[in-house]
C-alpha cells in the first residue's frame, strides 16, 4: 500500500481492548513508547488485528491539539 502521508509509527500490537461501541488498540513502538488507537470492531474484523502482530499508525493532519487539567 502507498500512502500520501509521510507520518508512520511503525510497530506491534500490544493489546487490543474491545469495547461496547469501539475497540482501542495499542501500538508498542520500538522506542518504548505506545500509540493507541480507536478503532470500529467492523475495521478490526476487517484488518484482522491481534495482538502480537504488526501494525503501523498512519497520521496525516494539519494540527494536533493538546489539552491539560486546569
Amino acid at each position: 500500500i502507498t500512502l500520501s502521508a509521510r507520518n508512520v509509527l511503525a510497530g506491534k500490537v500490544s493489546k487490543l481492548s474491545n469495547g461496547p461501541v469501539s475497540s482501542e488498540v495499542a501500538i508498542a513502538l520500538p522506542s518504548g513508547a505506545t500509540v493507541h488507537a480507536t478503532i470500529t470492531h467492523d475495521a478490526v474484523n476487517e484488518l484482522g488485528i491481534e495482538e502480537g502482530m504488526n501494525a503501523s499508525a498512519v497520521f496525516k493532519a494539519s494540527s494536533v491539539i493538546l489539552g491539560v487539567a486546569s
